[in-house]
């Protein structure tokens, strides 16, 4: 049974081919996701364990969880007080600046698209360990106002060389720094910095800068002396610290600062791995129909073997194994071509900042065990169905000649279908609608158990359309059409199971239309309804800026005022929230702010206005008092007002008044700034006044509302194209579905199609006819896909009205051309069999058997 196996393998090459293109994309994304979220993960390890030295000591709350600066930081006589500690070797104190950004000689800002731009002071500290870290090896290291090192990636990125005059923009009380180059760093042991750019000042000049010239450190970092581990010396630091300061080993500050990036980041690999789910379920529908048909084609041959002794387990035995090979062979496949896109991912993450180059690709054991199991496992309980239904096959009734595969019962497949689909509706309900942990998972599960439902009723409801379609091309084609039509009707099961697949990649491909363009009418109408201002300013990097930024553009002729806008994180009741601040005098005439109790104008020194939802949640109320932990420590904020949910400006939980941000030890540094023009004034002309003054900041927007909104939909039309794009895979699984089917089902009508060709019929006609029946397979399932994605459309954006997308959008234009471009695609995926069809030689195709 083996040997037999192993020839109809070796005798269907092409169908090998056709089937395993399926597993292949599918394990390539599992193995290029996790090659590329290993490397992503060795590469930040690596970077911590070099910038951290054997014992980090910090003030505690030091830094907020998104890193805004706070005035936080340590006197210099602590740090010579550590050096004191009994197995310390030295002491050395560091400052650590975010949002220093270099801009290059075009005046283009370099980096600063996700990873950070880090502003440090130059010191000779060895990493934990006895690591080397950040070192000078070219020029010399900074010494006074006017000199800067740069790492030596963003000195090439920018265009500089050691001597020249560089350009840098901080969020500091100085916007623009124009020191001279003299120095390159890069970490001696081949580390990376990912794309965060690093510019070194001597500690004088970083402590005037970012410290307002104290002679304090950010943190401090303390060498152990030979023989003495780093959690002893932790102990003997810790009993020469006073309160309010924290020691831990390099070791552990270096674990916590890498797990902190890396779950930021996670979200990639499962951004990832669910287009790789979705690209296997796809690829599991062409399997199964891959299976069905040859095993209906070898009925003969199956047979034959049982009627020769096979047993029904041999003969499904050895369709399974014909499962495992092609599963192992895509796996295979899959796997080398993962590595060529975990190459490409990473390609792809630089040009967005996130620069791994110097960093190998790492493949750890998982990555070829995931590989494996998921092209074996996917395969072989695709081919499950299948292989029992060979192994019922009855040796008379095939040697007879009869039809070896009986269709399923259509009632059962139907009241199947309609009771997953029942499940998945209750699913995504509970998901979208319910208080319930990991609604994501709910709302998953739901769509994929709804999906294949569909799937399963797929040959009842399609009937119908089939019937519909046979009758319509029998009218405008003749006899080709009606041949068409009804090799579409001969098998149902078959032709809907090839429209499911690709049903399933145009279903979310039409909730993404849905969802994409309801956000961004939903953006335009809460811009248009909420914004007050003239004129909007930000950072393209979405990072703080200089608060003198506000001061220029508050002394350009025709603005009437400048209001600033803060964002910051801090914890309230054990849970991490977002607090914003604002300035009180200025607020209600660049944003509409809907209160729902108290007035808006109530905010000031010492209070917090609080959300509807948050307020709810906590059971506040006006005049009640709210305790939060801020850099300087806790500090309690009585509630003055409660603003109505949703506000596009004032969305985090909490909104306090700058003044308050600042005492509590956050660094002044805006996040936008929403400006008024006086009345009278020529909108125009204030704009490029504006723009002129902010010139010399690239990182720097000035932008009308239009210009605004415009800006937060090209935002979320990025994430939307990646999202098609990575979508058009799992589409390209379900027409190579199609072109599989047609070509085998070409194959198991090879007889049929020669006695067609010897009575009449020209190549031209039979190719029309296959093409037709290529078109209603893609037709049908755009129909089901585009009727599915409206529904899952639409009931995500009712799920999401409480979070401000508010406008519901069903594209008709764009989902007819989904429907149409699945026509193209059908007449496409027709092109290889039906030229197969047409070479086919009459007199042997009428003597196949």
């Amino acid at each position: 049974m083996l040997r037999a196996a192993w020839k109809s393998l070796l005798g269907r090459k092409l169908r090998l081919i056709l089937s395993t293109f399926a597993i292949v994309l599918g394990v390539a994304f599992v193995a290029g996701t996790l090659v590329f979220t290993d490397t992503l993960s060795r590469s930040f390890t690596a970077i911590f364990a070099s910038s951290v030295g054997d014992v980090v000591v910090a003030p505690k709350g030091a830094d907020g969880s998104d890193s805004a600066p706070t005035t936080r930081s340590l006197p210099a006589s602590l740090v010579d007080t550590l050096a004191s500690a009994p197995g310390a070797a030295r002491a050395d104190g560091n400052l650590t600046s975010m949002g220093v950004f270099v801009v290059d000689e075009h005046n283009k800002l370099v980096g600063g698209n996700g990873p950070p731009g880090i502003a440090l002071n130059y010191t000779t500290a060895p990493a934990g360990h006895g690591l080397e870290g950040l070192t000078i090896i070219a020029g010399d290291p900074p010494r006074g106002p006017d000199e800067v090192a740069m790492d030596i990636d963003t000195a090439t990125t920018a265009g500089y060389h050691v001597g020249d005059t560089v350009k840098l923009v901080a969020s500091g009380e100085r916007a623009v720094l124009r020191p001279k180059l003299v120095g390159l760093a890069d970490f001696a042991g081949g580390g990376s910095t990912n794309g965060a750019t690093l510019t070194i000042f001597d500690t004088p000049t970083a402590q005037s800068l970012f410290l307002q010239g104290k002679d304090r450190f950010t943190d401090a970092w303390v060498t152990a002396r030979p023989g003495v581990s780093q959690a002893d010396l932790r102990d003997q630091v810790r009993a020469l610290l006073p309160d309010g300061y924290t020691a831990v080993t390099g070791d552990r500050a270096a674990e916590d600062a890498a797990s902190d990036v890396l779950q930021a980041i996670s979200f990639i690999s499962r951004f990832l791995l669910i287009f790789a789910g979705i690209s296997l379920v796809v690829g599991s529908f062409l399997i199964v129909n891959t299976f069905s048909i040859l095993v209906a084609q070898r009925s003969r041959e199956l047979a034959l073997l049982r009627a020769l002794g096979a047993s029904r387990r041999q003969v499904t035995r050895s369709v399974m194994f014909e499962a495992v090979v092609l599963g192992f062979l895509g796996a295979t496949i899959g796997l080398a071509l993962g590595v060529l896109l975990a190459i490409g991912i990473r390609a792809l993450f630089a040009s967005f900042g996130l620069d791994l180059s110097g960093q190998p690709l790492i493949f750890r054991p998982r990555t070829f065990v995931a590989s494996y199991a998921v092209g074996i496992v996917v395969t072989t309980v695709a081919a499950y169905l299948p292989a029992r239904r060979a192994a019922r096959i009855a040796p008379v009734s095939a040697m007879r000649d009869e039809t070896a595969m009986s269709e399923s019962s259509l009632r059962r497949r139907m009241v199947t279908g309609l009771a997953m689909l029942a499940g998945g509706v209750a699913l995504m309900v509970t998901g979208l609608f319910a208080d319930v942990p990991q609604p994501g998972y709910w709302v998953g599960g739901g769509i994929l158990a709804a999906l294949l439902g569909a799937a399963a009723a797929s040959p009842v409801v399609s009937k119908p359309f089939l019937s519909v379609a046979s009758v319509v091309y029998q009218r405008l084609f003749g006899a080709i059409g009606r041949l068409a039509g009804e090799n579409s009707l001969r098998n149902p099961r078959r032709t809907a199971a090839t429209a499911s697949a690709l049903m399933i990649g145009l279903a979310l491909v039409s909730t993404m239309a849905i969802v994409g363009a309801s956000s961004k009418a939903s953006i335009d109408k809460t811009v248009a309804d909420n914004f007050q201002g003239d004129l909007v300013i930000s950072n393209v990097v979405g990072e703080r800026f200089s608060p003198s930024i506000g001061d220029r553009i508050a002394r350009v002729d025709g603005v009437a005022s400048v209001t600033r806008i803060r964002s910051v994180r801090t914890t309230v009741a054990g849970d991490d929230t977002g607090l914003m601040a604002v300035d009180p005098a200025n607020l209600t005439r660049s944003v509409r702010v809907s209160m729902v109790e108290g007035s808006a104008t109530d905010l000031r020194r010492g209070t917090v206005l609080v959300t509807e939802q948050r307020a709810t949640r906590d059971h506040l109320q006006v005049g009640d008092r709210v305790s939060m932990a801020m850099p300087d420590g806790a500090r309690t904020y009585e509630v003055a007002g409660i603003i109505a949910d949703n506000n596009p400006v004032l969305y985090s939980a909490f909104t306090t008044t700058l003044d308050t941000l600042t005492e509590a030890g956050f660094q002044p540094a805006d996040n936008l700034l929403l400006v008024n023009e006086t009345a009278g004034s020529d909108s125009r002309q204030v704009k490029a006044a504006v723009e002129a003054a902010t010139a010399d900041l690239p990182t720097v927007t000035v932008k009308d509302q239009e210009g605004y909104a415009a800006e937060q939909r090209g935002q979320f039309n990025q994430l939307l194209f990646l999202v098609y794009a990575l979508l058009g895979l799992a589409l390209l699984i379900a027409v190579l579905g199609i072109v599989n089917t047609l070509a085998l089902s070409v194959i198991e009508r090879t007889r049929e199609v020669g006695l067609l060709r010897a009575i009449g019929l020209s190549r031209p006609q039979l190719r029309r006819m296959v093409r037709l029946e290529s078109i209603v397979i893609a037709v049908l399932g755009a129909l089901l896909g585009v009727a599915m994605g409206v529904v899952f459309g639409i009931a995500l954006m009712a799920s999401l009205r409480d979070e401000g997308l508010e406008v519901t959008v069903v594209p008709t234009v764009q989902l007819g051309a989904v429907v149409l471009g699945a026509a193209a695609l059908g007449v496409l995926a027709a092109v290889f069999p039906a030229r197969r069809a047409a070479r086919l030689d009459v007199l042997r195709a009428i003597a196949d058997d």
